[in-house]
């Protein structure tokens, strides 16, 4: 996570981007924006809010030579000359332009924004932000004519959100630049992290963590919920998030013993591990320290709710493992050939 209290923008452009399979051209300025007071105390805290609460950074990929990965050699000019700032800027709204191989891809405005005062773990530094505008929004502009005031529609860029946006730290490490991203049109996720920016999570617990919970919350979706039941997938899934807080190293071994009583559920999991991974290009390791703030932020995104076709829903707490197993009982009644939940409790509350 960054912190934006001390940034400051240095340089900010804006293009358009153009869709190559819809044959929409690119549109370019020429001269960077000298913002007002009003639009400058607008602006900064929406290009940086995004990144407040993003946990996990990414880095520079390319599959021969990361030299060769266009952003990267981009941001490496753009940080030892920014005298050039505005020719980069334009190409890398060319780049971008590239990857639109679909019509599914959407044009919009390209924010190309140099910013100083970055503070990351405790350093300071200057930041590089990549940022498309897709989604326009109607707002109301009331005008006076004639000694009368009248209305009309126009489209502008909403401000409590970006849609797509990088932040590429002048500051490295063993594996490149720290590099962080935010997508809120994830239907073209491809588009963005992969062709574009071409980035890979970094190596850290951060990524481990996050790797090993999605490949839980998977196998509980697509075998605990499909053989088991929802009872057994949130009971599951309420016992991973338990064994991530009490346990600041996961050993894959540890967690099967735990989690799993019968030897065949762990060789499912096993399976099921490697289908993953294969998957997903990765290997998950035996053994790594767990990252309690991505734990924090994966855990309010699971649902623990089990959906019946009889407009009922029953709620389970995560923080609370084994209520489930005490406390809920599944059953079927054979006069009414239906499914039951039978459900143990001392108050209403």
């Amino acid at each position: 996570m960054i912190s934006r209290k001390n940034a400051s923008i240095s340089k900010f452009i804006i293009h358009k981007v153009g869709n190559k399979f819809n044959d929409t051209k690119n549109a370019f300025s020429n001269k960077t924006v000298d913002f007002d007071e009003a639009s400058y105390d607008l602006m900064l805290p929406f290009l940086l809010k995004p990144f407040g609460s993003v946990v996990q950074s990414y880095r520079f990929n390319h599959h021969a030579n990361i030299s060769l990965n266009e952003i990267n050699t981009y941001s490496t000019q753009l940080f030892n000359d920014e005298d050039a700032f505005v020719d980069i800027s334009k190409h890398i709204v060319m780049h971008l332009y590239e990857q639109s191989n679909s019509a599914n891809i959407k044009t919009g405005d390209v924010l190309v924004v140099m910013f100083e005062g970055i503070e990351f773990r405790d350093m300071t530094t200057n930041a590089i932000g990549i940022f498309k505008i897709e989604n326009k929004v109607n707002f109301f502009q009331t005008y006076l004519e004639n000694n009368s005031y009248d209305v009309l529609v126009q489209k502008g860029i909403s401000s409590k959100k970006v849609d797509k946006g990088c932040l590429i730290l002048n500051q490295s490490d063993t594996e490149g630049n720290i590099i962080f991203s935010v997508d809120n049109n994830s239907y073209d996720a491809q588009y963005w992290i992969n062709h574009f920016l071409n980035i890979k999570y970094a190596d850290d617990a951060n990524s481990h963590t996050q790797q090993y919970i999605e490949l839980c919350k998977d196998f509980s979706t697509e075998i605990i919920k499909t053989t088991y039941g929802a009872q057994e997938q949130n009971t599951f899934l309420a016992k991973t998030i338990d064994f991530f807080k009490e346990n600041e190293v996961v050993n894959v071994e540890r967690f099967k013993e735990e989690l799993f009583e019968e030897d065949r559920h762990k060789r499912e999991f096993d399976t099921y591990k490697k289908e993953f991974e294969g998957e997903q290009n990765l290997v998950i390791r035996n053994q790594f320290d767990v990252a309690e703030a991505v734990v924090n932020k994966e855990k309010r995104k699971i649902k623990t709710d089990i959906k019946l076709d009889t407009n009922i829903q029953i709620k389970l707490d995560i923080d609370a493992p084994d209520a489930s197993t005490e406390y809920l009982e599944r059953g079927y009644d054979e006069e009414k050939k239906m499914h039951y939940y039978k459900v143990f409790f001392n108050a209403e509350n």
